[in-house]
Formats: C-alpha cells, sequence, structure tokens
C-alpha cells in the first residue's frame, strides 16, 4: 500500500510565491535577501496553522540557495537545494523548544553554533514554539544571540509573542502572520482539490475555511477528514452532518418566522434543533453571528466581511433588505442579550424559548410603536 501524505504535508509551499496569504512576510524577507540585508535574528510570531514554520524553512533554503532565480527563489538544483528537498542538509537545524527547552539544550545549541559550515553561506537555527524555553534557556540563548557568528541566523517561531522577554525581543526582527483570509483559503482548497481529483461544492469549501477560523493547516487537515467521510465527493449536507455544525438554513428560517411573529413555527424549530443534538449556546451563538451578517450584507461596502459563499452572500442581502437596519438591530441587541446571560440561566430551554418569542414578537411591536406615540 503506497504511504500517504495528509494534504497539509504533500502541499506545504516550497517557495515564497506559493505562501497563501501572507505576502506582506514573504516581499519583506524577498527583499531582504535581495539586497544582502539579512537580520541576525528574526521572529515569526502568529496563531497556528498560517506559515510561520513553513516561511523559516524557505527562507533557511533560500539563503544559502547558490542560483536565486529572477524572482529571489530558490532554484531547487544547487547542492544545498537538493540536500534541503532530501532532508540532508548540513546547514539547516530545527530544535522543537517544547521539548528541548532547558539550559543544557540551549549550551549544546551554543556549542554547535561555533563550527563553521562546511558547505553553504550560513548556518540557520529555526527554533519553534521558542515561548517555551525556561527563564535559563532563554537567559542562556540571549548571550549567544547578542554577538553570534556572521555565518549564523536564528529563526524563532512562535505563537505567544508576548511570553517572549524583552532583551530577546530587541534583538530580532519581528514579523507578525496573520489570520488566512476565507477567500484565500478557499482558493487553496480547490487548487488541492483539482490536484487530489477531488469533487466538491463551494459551499462545502467555504464551510471548511469559516471552520479552520484562518488556520490553513486546520483547513488541509478537515479537508483531509471530509475527503474521507464524503468519499472524494465534498457535497454540503454531508460535510456539516460530519462536522456537527448547523445548516445555516434554520438561521434563515428562523429569521423569516420572526418578521412573520410566528411564534409556534419557531420553537417547533428549535425542537427539531435539539433532536439533532445542538446545545442552547451553540444555538444562540450561531444565531447571533446569522444576525451579524445580515447587518453587514445590508452596506455593499462591508460584503467583503461576510466569508460565505457568492450564492449565500446573495441569500444573505435579500433576507437582510426585507429585514431592514432597524429590525436587525433590535434582533441583534436580544439575541446578543441573551447569549452573554445564556450561562446564568437554570433551565436552558426555557431561557432559549423565551428568547425566540421574543424575537418573534419584535416587529409588531416595531409597527405598533408610531400609533401609539400619536395617541
Amino acid at each position: 500500500m503506497e504511504n500517504y501524505i495528509v494534504s497539509a504535508r504533500k502541499y506545504r509551499p516550497s517557495t515564497f510565491k506559493s505562501v497563501v496569504g501572507q505576502s506582506h512576510i514573504t516581499d519583506t524577507l524577498k527583499n531582504a535577501i535581495r539586497s544582502g540585508k539579512l537580520a541576525q535574528a528574526f521572529l515569526f510570531c502568529g496563531p497556528r496553522g498560517v506559515g510561520k514554520t513553513t516561511c523559516a524553512r524557505i527562507l533557511a533554503k533560500t539563503i544559502n540557495c547558490s542560483h536565486l532565480t529572477d524572482d529571489t527563489e530558490a532554484c531547487n538544483e544547487c547542492d544545498s537545494c537538493r540536500d534541503f528537498n532530501g532532508g540532508a542538509s548540513m546547514n539547516i537545524f530545527e530544535l522543537d523548544a517544547a521539548s528541548n527547552n532547558s539550559v543544557d539544550d540551549i549550551r549544546e545549541l551554543i556549542k554547535q553554533v561555533s563550527v563553521p559550515p562546511q558547505v553553504g553561506k550560513y548556518k540557520t537555527y529555526i527554533i519553534d514554539e521558542v515561548h517555551m524555553l525556561s527563564q535559563a534557556a532563554f537567559n542562556a540563548f540571549l548571550k549567544i544571540l547578542e554577538e553570534p557568528p556572521a555565518y549564523v541566523k536564528f529563526i524563532l517561531a512562535t505563537t505567544e509573542k508576548q511570553k517572549i522577554i524583552p532583551t530577546i525581543l530587541s534583538r530580532c526582527q519581528v514579523f507578525d502572520f496573520k489570520r488566512i483570509k476565507a477567500d484565500d483559503i478557499v482558493s487553496h482548497l480547490k487548487y488541492v482539490a483539482e490536484q487530489e481529483g477531488v469533487k466538491y461544492e463551494d459551499e462545502s469549501l467555504h464551510l471548511i475555511a469559516r471552520s479552520a477560523e484562518g488556520g490553513l493547516r486546520d483547513a488541509l487537515s478537515l479537508f483531509d477528514q471530509l475527503v474521507g467521510f464524503t468519499n472524494g465527493n465534498l457535497v454540503y449536507k454531508l460535510c456539516i452532518e460530519n462536522l456537527n455544525i448547523l445548516d445555516d438554513d434554520y438561521y434563515f428560517r428562523f429569521v423569516d418566522y420572526f418578521r412573520s411573529g410566528d411564534i409556534s413555527n419557531a420553537l417547533l424549530l428549535y425542537q427539531d434543533v435539539i433532536d439533532k443534538g445542538f446545545d442552547g449556546q451553540h444555538f444562540i451563538t450561531g444565531l447571533s453571528e446569522h444576525l451579524r451578517n445580515l447587518l453587514v450584507s445590508l452596506d455593499p461596502p462591508t460584503h467583503k466581511l461576510l466569508e460565505v459563499s457568492e450564492q449565500s452572500r446573495l441569500r444573505y442581502g435579500e433576507q437582510a433588505t426585507n429585514c431592514g437596519i432597524a429590525l436587525l438591530l433590535k434582533y441583534l441587541e436580544v439575541s446578543s442579550d441573551y447569549e452573554y446571560r445564556f450561562r446564568e440561566a437554570t433551565n436552558k430551554r426555557l431561557f432559549v424559548e423565551v428568547c425566540l418569542m421574543r424575537l418573534a414578537s419584535l416587529c409588531s411591536q416595531l409597527v405598533q410603536q408610531p400609533t401609539q406615540r400619536a395617541s
């Protein structure tokens, strides 16, 4: 049986150009390489799965390449590039600070630093999760970071920048990685799906992108999971079933019931939600998010804040127009209040049902208010 490689590894970027959603960082690094103005130490910060370690590896590979391309990318043909691609580079070292966080580990690293590279220009040390180093290890590392040999580059990566001591921060060029936009994740997932011969619905890929919350690695892991569950056909209905996510269609139906003042059907629909295994907190949080999406659908400039497919975008816009901003603001005010107070409620089900009844009665209240003021 052929060895299976997960998509996050199989499609891991190997050039600056192929890194998804971090052009502000890759462009800066390429400019530094092109001009020959490389810092001694870099600190890559940001959420998990957004490309920190990947960019560290690409940077380490590129600065040792003998024949850079015109676009300042590694050539993948020189001895250094071939050694790196084959996992046999003698100039690039990776250290996981989560499991090598003692002062003795750092002292061993300092001994290695003192030996110049036998091949290539730089010895590069990538230290992942650097915030996990002990205080003594930080102090020992600071000594070599203050005056490193010219042939050494340090690339530190962390998800918790606030835990890095200021003396380390001041000696590094700090790069803040951002969460990857949903549209960028969807584009990458489409590329992977096409390469793997996976059929998909756009709604499914947008669902994965939203669930990943800006992390491309998480998105690819979910993609692999769903490909297995759906047998290579990413149908939206099957995807929400596997991820245990409440279908957006429910929230559209709830808002329709609110607009028509249909309390009975709103309560019956909530019973259906409960029967599917969703708890009140999950539901009411999703309802608030849906109402927020309706609000940003009202104004074209804020449409980009909707991380949904074009088909869903049109549906949001239609329902938002039917409701109007005044009613939507009232809806969101009520749902947000109930979401905030949910944990304090003793009878959770009754609490959510009262919320639904209040929402379903808001439309008639807004209509009656002008009459009451006139009288």
